[in-house]
């Protein structure tokens, strides 16, 4: 059973069906003997094998109704069949445990070789990109930060990256809210070489919730047991009160809501906005798809990109998502004990610019539009263009320390 279906079942388990996550995990195992690990799967189960599973008739039917309910949700028909239904992704249960909360937040895990994904090429922009890059480096410099913090900072740099961007460009005018002094009094870190104010989390604990009794190895199907390894974060020896969980504050929202021309004590305010994880989590999963599409031939034999279904769509972004993700982690991980955790950030921003998708000038875009088009056809900043993993496996640090031999140099130490 893959780690992205056991968490599927997971989420569905815990989320819809609203059984506590240590319940939930412990049944993985007896679903899966009996063929039951989707939600189309559960739907259709008869009751009498699910409450020999659950050993509880009251839960039996409580998950048979919640995979009915949201079986016929992803049935229903839609005004445009082409067009994807949004999908929350995040925790929906107000009573959440962070425990809870940090594992409904957790990112695709691919299980592909180094290899295959030396052969990937995908489709993507350069935001959400900086994005990825980030949440990655962040389990490195920061590994004590839970992944609802990692996924709120990254939002932070691209926000901010973002704004400055479109100032340099003349697209907006004025100075960011940061250089207005909003904010002012509120730490600062540095996430990429950019420089982020966040807000702290004091008495956040995300490991409260988490099941006190380890699952058996029956119970602990595939990754299921070691899901939470990277979510929650690593518990520093000083104790988590010298080193609480972080918010990326939103200083343009706050800047919006209060107004151009606070007073000093307005900037500084504790009532911060906040870049919310599941807005970063749900950016992700919608901006990468494959370059290579599947073509077939027309009745007058051109080829034609070959429609694909709201689900298949979705299933191909959270598959290619798991790609990136870990072909930047694989890098990330290769120097981790090689470089401080401050060099570690400033190259992630280095192999990032190496990545990232070719961006096209205005000029160039107005040069290709037909002639009946206009202006309004230029294509945007952050355009989508291809980029390919093999570029961000060649930085890891074997590939480098492999070419440095074949050439004769000796590569410096960085401890």
């Amino acid at each position: 059973m893959a780690s992205a279906e056991i968490q599927t079942l997971l989420r569905f388990l815990s989320q819809d069906a609203k059984l506590p996550l240590a319940s939930a995990m412990g049944k993985v195992m007896d679903l899966q003997k009996a063929n039951l690990v989707s939600v189309e799967q559960l739907s259709k189960a008869e009751f009498k094998s699910l409450q020999e599973i659950f050993k509880d008739d009251k839960v039996a039917k409580q998950v048979l109704n919640a995979a009915k309910r949201v079986s016929k949700k992803r049935q229903a028909p839609t005004g445009n069949s082409d067009s994807p239904q949004k999908k929350a992704r995040g925790p929906a249960r107000i009573d959440a445990t962070p425990y809870e909360t940090e594992l409904a937040l957790s990112l695709p895990i691919s299980s592909a070789s180094e290899d295959e994904l030396s052969r990937i090429i995908l489709l993507t922009n350069r935001a959400p990109l900086v994005l990825a890059f980030a949440v990655c480096v962040l389990k490195y410099t920061m590994p004590e930060q839970p992944i609802s913090s990692r996924l709120s900072l990254a939002q932070a740099v691209v926000s901010a990256n973002s704004r400055s961007k479109a100032i340099s460009l003349g697209i907006e005018t004025g100075k960011t809210a940061e250089q207005e002094g909003w904010g002012e009094g509120h730490p600062v870190i540095k996430v990429l070489g950019r420089e982020i104010k966040v807000l702290k989390r004091w008495g956040y604990n995300p490991q409260e919730g988490k099941p006190t009794e380890e699952p058996s190895p029956e119970q602990a199907v595939g990754n299921a047991a070691a899901l939470s390894a990277d979510i929650l974060g690593k518990e520093g020896s000083d104790g988590s009160e010298t080193s609480p969980p972080l918010w990326g504050v939103d200083l343009e929202a706050l800047r919006s809501a209060q107004g151009s021309g606070p007073s000093p004590a307005t900037k500084g305010s504790t009532s911060l906005p906040i870049f919310t994880p599941n807005s970063a989590k749900s950016y992700l999963y919608r901006s990468f798809t494959e370059a290579a599409t599947e073509t077939t031939e027309t009745d007058i034999g051109s080829s034609k990109t070959k429609r694909r279904s709201a689900k298949q769509l979705e299933v191909e972004k959270e598959t290619c998502l798991g790609f990136l993700l870990q072909a930047v982690d694989l890098v990330c991980q290769s120097w981790a004990s090689t470089l401080s955790k401050e060099e570690l950030d400033r190259r992630a921003w280095a192999w990032y610019l190496r990545v990232r998708p070719d961006v096209r000038s205005n000029a160039q875009a107005l040069a290709t539009l037909h002639p009946h088009e206009g202006p309004q056809k230029l294509f945007p900043i952050g355009w989508e263009s291809t980029i390919q993993t093999s570029k961000c496996l060649n930085m890891d640090s074997r590939c480098q320390a492999k070419r440095a031999a074949e050439a004769g140099v000796i590569l410096p130490s960085y401890r």
